[in-house]
């Protein structure tokens, strides 16, 4: 480890001079501290090359950012920025799922073993008492400590896995399907080409200019303007409206005469 005196004046030399050579001997001084913090995250089960190499880039961005004059030694300085740049790492990678996207989950992420592991409560589900007491501790819900507890015990799980060993099922093949069933889609199918049939029929009892405004305004992905149709017709936008609530009524009666009452059933707003 670096006196105080020399360390700072290499941090000095690397900041003011921009002298490699001094840079090289600050962060290769404290590789130490580096490799003694990726130790304390070997338990997340990665790679300790990983965490070193993570620790690495927060030491380098240590010395980018250290202030020599400030009352500090680079030592506790670079030890935050370490220990951020690996907790980062281990939440980015620990799962394919994020974990921990703010910091009362962060907290909770790298604390609740050690606060389970003093309480005494390492089996199993949390205790109602444990949950308590951590969640004062770290003054985050009850309800995020039990989650992220389930999360920490559980891990990912591919859904290709076998559901038990020597099991042919997987756990996709238990996964509900959302969507409409072979017997609901064609009779959606159906039920759209009839509606469609429909009110291609009703549009015949409209003139030229109310069908315009209404294939401009209803039947279109991207519905023209009052505004715009009106330039367009020669109008104002308020007649367009008036055309337009007109040739609804239109369609409506003509619907129901027809067919019933479709448009209750959403076939033309």
């Amino acid at each position: 480890m670096l006196e105080a005196d020399r360390e700072h004046a290499l941090a000095r030399r690397w900041r003011e001079a921009d002298d490699e050579a001094a840079l090289h001997e600050l962060t290769g001084a404290y590789m130490r501290l580096v490799i003694s913090m990726a130790k304390r995250f070997r338990a997340y089960g990665l790679p300790m090359a990983d965490l070193i190499q993570e620790g690495s880039v927060g030491l380098m961005q240590a010395a980018a950012r250290f202030e020599p004059d400030r009352a500090v030694r680079f030592s506790t300085y670079a030890g935050w920025w370490v220990r951020a740049a690996m907790q980062d790492y281990v939440l980015r990678n620990w799962s394919i799922v994020r974990t921990g996207t703010t910091a009362s989950g962060k907290s909770l992420f790298f604390n609740l073993r050690r606060l389970r592991a003093r309480l005494g409560d390492m089996e199993g589900r949390l205790t109602p008492e444990a949950r308590a007491a951590i969640a004062v501790e770290l003054g985050v819900d009850e309800d995020d400590v039990e989650a992220m507890a389930g999360r920490l015990a559980a891990g990912d799980r591919s859904l290709n896995a076998p559901v038990a060993a020597g099991a042919d099922d997987a756990y996709q093949d238990f996964l509900p399907d959302e969507g409409p069933d072979p017997e609901e889609a064609a009779a959606s199918h159906l039920d759209g080409r009839a509606r469609e049939s429909a009110v291609h029929r009703a549009l015949a009892i409209l003139n030229p200019r109310e069908r315009l405004i209404i294939e401009a305004r209803r039947l279109t992905d991207e519905p023209a303007t009052l505004e715009a149709l009106g330039e367009r017709l020669g109008v104002s936008k308020e007649r367009v409206r008036q055309v337009e609530q007109g040739a609804l009524e239109k369609l409506r009666r003509a619907l129901v005469k027809a067919h019933g009452d479709l448009a209750e059933a959403g076939l033309i707003g």
